[in-house]
C-alpha cells in the first residue's frame, strides 16, 4: 500500500513530511489527513524532531479535497469517517511547521499551507481558494485567517473571485514568507528549519507559537499580561541559562529538547 505521507528525519532534527498522492496533485482524503495528523502528533512527542517541513510529491502541494469525496458528498453516498481532529490541528503542535508549497495549492490545500507557521512557496506554484467556483464557502476558518494575514480587501479578492495566482503573487499578498525558484524551494525551507533547530530554544519556540496563534483572540492588555507571566517563567528554565551562556561564550547553544 502506498504511504500517503512520506516521513524523513535528518540529523539536524528537521522532519520532512511529504503528501504522496502525486497522480492527484496530492488531493486530500480522509486517510491522508489521518496519516498527516498522526505524524505531526508523533513529531511533537519525538525529542529528536525540532522543526517540521511539509511539502508535496510531484507537481502539487495539495490540490484540495479529492473529487471522489466531493462527488460522494454531493450524491449523498459519502460514508467516510473524517478525522476528529480539526484542520487547524497543526497550529496546536508545539514545534514550528513550515509549508514548502511546491505546486498546486488549492482549496483545502491552501488551508493546510496557511495553518503552518511559515510558508515558503515556489514562484511558479499555482494558488487558488477555488471555493466560490465550486459552489462552496470560505472553509475551515479561512474567513478568519485570511483577513488577518493579508487584509480584508485582498482576502475578499481571492475568496470571491476564486482566481488562480502564482506563488510570487502569494508572497506579494503576504501569504508566504518567501517565494523562490521551484528548484530551490525544498533546500531553502530545510535550511531555514535547520537554522532554527540548531539555534533556537524548543521551549521558547513552543511558547511563542502558542502566543501568536492564541493572541489573535485576546486584547493587547491580555496578551501583555500573559507575556509577562511567560517571561518570568522562562527565567527559571535551563534554556535561559544556556542561551545566555552560549552567547557570552560565543558558541552554539545546546538547548534541551521538549
Amino acid at each position: 500500500m502506498v504511504d500517503l505521507v512520506l516521513s524523513d528525519l535528518d540529523d539536524q532534527g528537521v522532519l520532512t513530511l511529504t503528501f504522496n498522492r502525486p497522480d492527484t496533485l496530492n488531493a486530500w482524503t480522509d486517510a491522508m489527513g489521518r496519516r498527516y495528523f498522526d505524524l505531526l502528533a508523533e513529531a511533537e512527542q519525538d525529542p529528536g524532531v525540532r522543526a517540521v517541513v511539509v511539502t508535496g510529491s510531484g507537481k502539487g502541494f495539495c490540490s484540495g479535497a479529492d473529487f471522489k469525496t466531493l462527488n460522494a458528498i454531493q450524491s449523498g453516498s459519502y460514508d467516510g469517517v473524517p478525522d476528529p481532529r480539526p484542520n487547524t490541528f497543526p497550529t496546536t503542535i508545539r514545534k514550528p511547521i513550515i509549508a514548502a508549497v511546491n505546486g498546486a495549492c488549492a482549496g483545502l490545500g491552501l488551508v493546510h499551507a496557511l495553518v503552518c507557521d511559515l510558508v515558503f512557496t515556489a514562484e511558479e506554484a499555482k494558488w487558488t481558494t477555488a471555493f466560490a467556483r465550486r459552489g462552496l464557502v470560505a472553509e475551515y476558518g479561512l474567513s478568519w485567517v485570511l483577513p488577518r494575514i493579508m487584509g480584508q480587501q485582498r482576502a475578499m479578492d481571492i475568496l470571491l473571485s476564486g482566481r488562480v495566482f502564482t506563488g510570487r503573487e502569494a508572497y506579494e499578498l503576504g501569504l508566504a514568507n518567501r517565494a523562490v525558484p521551484g528548484a530551490e524551494l525544498l533546500r531553502q525551507a530545510r535550511e531555514y528549519a535547520g537554522e532554527i533547530a540548531a539555534n533556537c530554544s524548543p521551549a521558547s519556540m513552543a511558547i511563542i507559537k502558542r502566543q501568536v496563534w492564541h493572541d489573535w483572540e485576546v486584547t493587547l492588555e491580555e496578551s501583555a499580561k500573559t507575556a509577562t507571566q511567560e517571561m518570568l517563567a522562562s527565567f527559571g528554565r535551563p534554556d535561559f541559562a544556556e542561551g545566555v551562556a552560549s552567547f557570552l561564550e560565543r558558541r552554539p547553544p545546546g538547548f534541551p529538547s521538549l
